[in-house]
């Protein structure tokens, strides 16, 4: 166990160390920034530095892995930590922050959205011109979200909304592909029949999505020349 770590309390700097074999990006100001917006609530010294707990630093932990693989706004992830308190027995700690907190429908507006993934607003017209992002009732949904979000990281790659056009239309007849094998299900009304139609929904979205990346891996083998 490393010095740090058998304390009570940790620095700022002393937190980025235990953070940054799974977080490389976090900074300083990362962290301050988090405090700033309520999501952290280190003590401090008599001398005004902060002084971070082992459950701040599995707090911070929870927020930077919502954030880096769901893809989560701080105001949603601010939510879900919100709602673990409340339901946690002691008054000030969350429940099992390295667990997943309750899900929550993700509901954001096109402001919400522009500042959770970077885009520009005149890149999110695009996608919304091209048909792969719909808001509805001017909210954009976790689909939505994560649409944006690829198509700007592909967007470094020099790939743009109107090379990404095909990508959608794929996607529309694997969806197509899909309702035609569950439709027989869906019309037999019978009990339990949307529930059966559902999973096996899944279970072929599922199917599909790996004989796409293994047809995918076998294009790009031939392009590598392997």
């Amino acid at each position: 166990m490393s010095a740090q770590a058998a304390r009570a309390f940790m620095s700022i700097g002393e937190v980025l160390e235990v953070l940054r074999h799974d977080f490389p990006d976090v900074t300083v100001s990362k962290i301050r920034f988090l405090e700033g917006e309520g999501l952290i609530e280190p003590q401090r010294s008599p001398s005004g530095y902060r002084k971070f707990t082992h459950a701040d630093v599995e707090r911070l932990r929870y927020i930077l892995t919502a954030q880096r693989d769901r893809y989560l706004p701080l105001r949603v992830i601010k939510d879900h930590l919100d709602t673990a308190e409340q339901e946690a027995a002691g008054p000030t700690r969350p429940r099992a922050l390295g667990a997943e907190a309750p899900a929550a429908e993700v509901r954001l507006s096109r402001a919400d959205l522009l500042a959770a993934t970077g885009l520009e607003e005149e890149t999110l017209a695009e996608l919304e011109d091209y048909g792969l992002i719909t808001p509805v009732a001017r909210w954009y949904d976790a689909e939505a979200l994560t649409v944006a979000r690829a198509s700007g990281a592909l967007a470094g790659f020099g790939l743009h909304p109107r090379h990404l056009r095909v990508l959608k239309a794929a996607a529309e007849r694997e969806a197509g592909l899909v309702e035609q094998a569950v439709a027989p299900l869906l019309r037999r009304r019978a009990p339990g029949a949307a529930g059966r139609a559902e999973e096996t929904a899944r279970e072929l979205s599922g199917l599909l999505q790996e004989l796409h990346t293994a047809l995918v891996r076998t294009g790009l083998r031939g392009i590598l020349g392997r």
